[in-house]
């Protein structure tokens, strides 16, 4: 293979606001340039920052080192020393002690990733500081997604709340823990926009929007990291991931490859890693999966020119678990020395767990392959960011045990997980106004296979949660019942296979119950990493045990478990009511309990379309209109897009979710008719509450871009703002447009604006709602870029 790979040039980005990212529109994040400044440093300080302090120091250490060592830096390894489940990964190879010890003294490893402990942590990192011929200390991360020992919802249940400032919490109370617990890097926030919902990993991002997407990525950012710099004792650094298209993978098999327009690619699956960027992430993991044919651990567009050039991102780049060594089995690289080349040249800093850049790189800069400038350049990377995080000041960082029994599991955190759990939830039914059930008085059937299950509470990518503090659905709903005796708890099936006698048992409890409860789903092994399905539908025997109770006649309750939206049918999709629980982490039981009897209201909102068949994937609400739109009212249209057996639209759409009371919209009131591309829209609703107990009501505002140069969705969430309504209590809910949230990235890449018509929706969903239309325009002498049809 030929030792270099022609690139394409970086096209022309500039365009009419294109200076201005949508963080900048909504108030939140900073320029990429001064990321650094801003995470090493509390922005109020007037004292130098911890990496300008240590420049001199970098730069010694970096013509000090061998190139062994400079490899030495790059090499992140799995950490053999402090406990770890098994079964996260693949077989590592490198569990031996004694010789990851040996390597930490030589300088052969920089990091490791996937040990948590204050005591074991501070003598690891006393080998590489103190019998290390450098002394440099070693950056410890770890996979903790959703919390360490006190687990939060699963980010896609956290998207459901519509909340960034609850996701920005939730991720500070796990750095808090983290932190204590002597580590300072985590593997979060995955802001990967999930459109195809058979993709096992749509439970670890936001969602399919890309506005969501790009706030909760800036919010989690922040609540790592916080706002006092990275060297703060309570930060830990996050890492963006996947970088970029993982997503996307074609039919939604994990790892498979990705075939996308470069509109696509601009417009939808890259905003969130500016948005993390932006918010001051210093860390970029690199995905899997290839991207138009180029693998994104070698591409060079997505690392360096992207990532680098236009967004000017300061922070380390890394590999996904042997991402860079998979080169091979894609196809693109020779063999593992030309791998290493590829993924350091495309921009990939650091090697997870391969260890072919320790292997390869000593010999790729000897031949000429690789200039020694490059490795520099990666070294001086993670080294400016050890800086920041305050190793060069305190290696011991986080390795205090008192501070961590101090720190992690408490109450304050249990009683966060709680308050987040329930305002995930999300109401997708509740005919007849079912619910909220009552305490007292009421004989309840709580059947299914996670009716009394702890094993399934925590979800997918929980690696360290206390089990010992699992809080099951029958425990939250004894606790709050006047008469805990009223609760029959049943089973009546596997997740995936039929019990002996279970469905009749079932049958019977619910003939002796005034209402059933049926917690049914997925397992939290069903979704996640390499948990791709076929079919997103509730498992057979599930679904056996729902059409056998509903047959009964008694009031049901269906109380979903999943990692993803699901296709529901017959029983389950008929039920009088149908909550979202999604997996709620430590608090389950108690959460759900809060919505279920009415203490709290639910307020969540669907971060993904629930389609009507599975057959729909991939499937999201701002799908374009098609020279050949079919009427969503229409039982039968042919020649239409659509498919022969069901209409093309969402059994629940994009931002659904019923509360206890009874919303209405009025009509949607414009402040003026044109919006000048130097101006400011007001776009209103009032909403009436005319139910008979307050709801929180997410109210979201959508446009559709009528005539454009490229043809545009159908219609895309730009804002949302939630109001707190009392019984008949009515509220106006105004929204400021600016021309900057009505971009897109035309034929010549540019982020373009283009004068014309738009409709504009306030609504609950998107699906419905009030429209209204107004007009972009020029002022006199201004052409917009990209306006030449």
């Amino acid at each position: 293979m030929s030792s270099t790979r022609p690139l394409r040039a970086a096209p022309s980005r500039r365009g009419v606001l294109s200076g201005l990212s949508l963080m900048t529109i909504m108030g939140v994040g900073g320029p990429a340039m001064s990321a650094f400044a801003q995470t090493a440093r509390s922005p109020h300080s007037a004292q130098p920052s911890a990496v300008e302090r240590h420049a001199a120091r970098i730069e010694d250490l970096i013509a000090r080192m061998t190139i062994d060592e400079k490899a030495g830096q790059l090499n992140l390894l799995a950490d053999p020393f402090r406990w770890r489940p098994q079964n996260v990964n693949p077989l590592d190879g490198q569990g031996d002690p004694g010789r990851v010890t040996a390597m930490i003294r030589a300088g052969q490893v920089g990091s490791l990733f996937n040990g948590v402990g204050a005591a074991m942590g501070r003598t690891i990192q006393r080998v590489a500081v103190e019998e290390s011929r450098l002394g440099i200390p070693l950056l410890f991360a770890a996979d903790v997604i959703h919390g360490l020992k006190t687990v939060f919802p699963v980010p896609l249940a956290e998207a459901a709340a519509f909340n960034p400032e609850l996701a920005r919490r939730t991720a500070q109370a796990a750095a808090l823990e983290l932190a204590a617990s002597g580590v300072h890097q985590t593997y979060a926030p995955m802001v990967d926009v999930a459109r195809d919902q058979r993709w096992g990993r749509v439970v670890e991002g936001a969602g399919e929007d890309v506005t969501l997407n790009n706030l909760l990525a800036a919010a989690r950012v922040r609540g790592f990291q916080g706002d006092e710099g990275l060297d703060h004792p309570d930060a830990i650094l996050a890492t963006a991931k996947h970088m970029a298209g993982y997503s996307a993978a074609i039919g939604g098999v994990e790892y498979n490859t990705t075939d996308m327009s470069e509109q696509t690619l601009r417009g939808v699956f890259l905003p969130p890693f500016k948005a993390a960027v932006d918010a001051g992430c210093l860390a970029i993991m690199s995905a899997f999966n290839d991207v138009n044919g180029v693998p994104a651990s070698a591409n060079h567009e997505l690392l360096t020119e992207i990532l680098r050039d236009d967004w000017n991102f300061q922070g380390f780049v890394l590999s996904d678990y042997t991402s860079e060594q998979e080169l091979v089995a894609h196809g693109f690289a020779e063999d593992g020395r030309d791998a290493t080349r590829l993924a350091i040249m495309a921009g990939v800093d650091v090697s997870m767990v391969s260890g072919l850049f320790l292997q390869h790189i000593p010999e790729l800069v000897r031949s000429g392959a690789v200039p020694m400038a490059r490795v520099d350049q990666a070294v001086r990377r993670v080294l400016r960011t050890k800086a920041a995080l305050g190793l060069f000041d305190d290696p011991y960082r986080g390795t205090d045990p008192v501070r961590e029994q101090a720190m992690v599991g408490s109450q304050a955190h249990y009683a966060l997980a709680r308050e987040a759990a329930r305002e995930s939830i999300v109401m997708l039914k509740n005919d007849g106004d079912l619910l909220p059930l009552s305490k007292a008085g009421q004989r309840i059937a709580l059947i299914g296979p996670f009716a009394d299950d702890v094993d399934n509470v925590f979800g997918p990518w929980t690696i360290w949660g206390d089990e010992s503090r699992r809080v099951a659905l029958d425990v939250g709903l004894r606790e709050a019942m006047a008469d805990p005796s009223l609760l029959t708890v049943t089973r009546g099936s596997g997740v995936e296979g039929a019990l002996d006698g279970g469905i009749d048992a079932a049958v019977a409890a619910a003939r002796a119950a005034d209402v059933v409860v049926l917690a049914i789903g997925e397992s939290q092994r069903m979704s996640g990493e390499a948990q791709s399905r076929t079919d997103i539908v509730v498992p057979e025997a599930q679904q056996q045990l729902a059409e056998a109770v509903a047959a009964v006649g008694k009031p049901v309750v269906v109380v979903l478990k999943n990692g993803r939206a699901l296709a529901l049918s017959g029983a389950v999709r008929n039920a009088q009511a149908i909550l979202v629980t999604w997996f709620l982490g430590s608090e389950t039981g108690r959460g759900i309990a809060d919505i279920l009897f009415g203490d709290f209201g639910p307020s969540g909102r669907l971060p993904v379309s629930f389609p009507r068949r599975s057959g729909q994937q991939p499937f999201y609400y701002d799908r374009k209109n098609t020279g050949r739109p079919a009427d969503p009212n229409l039982e039968e249209e042919e020649y239409k897009a659509r498919y022969r057996e069901t209409p093309n639209t969402a059994l629940y759409p994009f931002g659904h979710g019923l509360t206890y009371g009874r919303i209405e919209y009025g009509a949607v009131e414009l402040s003026a008719s044109e919006l000048p591309l130097n101006g400011t829209l007001e776009v209103a609703v009032t909403v009436t509450n005319r139910g008979a107990r307050a709801a929180e009501e997410t109210v979201q505002l959508y446009v559709h871009d009528r005539v454009a140069s490229l043809t545009q969705p159908g219609r895309l969430l730009k804002d949302f703002k939630a109001v707190l309504l009392q019984p008949g209590q009515s509220a106006r809910v105004a929204f400021d447009l600016r021309p900057s949230q009505l971009t897109f990235i035309n034929a010549d890449l540019e982020s373009v604006v283009e004068p014309g018509l738009f409709d504009v929706w306030v609504a609950p969903s998107a699906q419905g709602g009030p429209v209204a239309t107004f007009r972009v325009t020029a002022p006199e002498g201004q052409t917009p870029v990209g306006d030449q049809r």
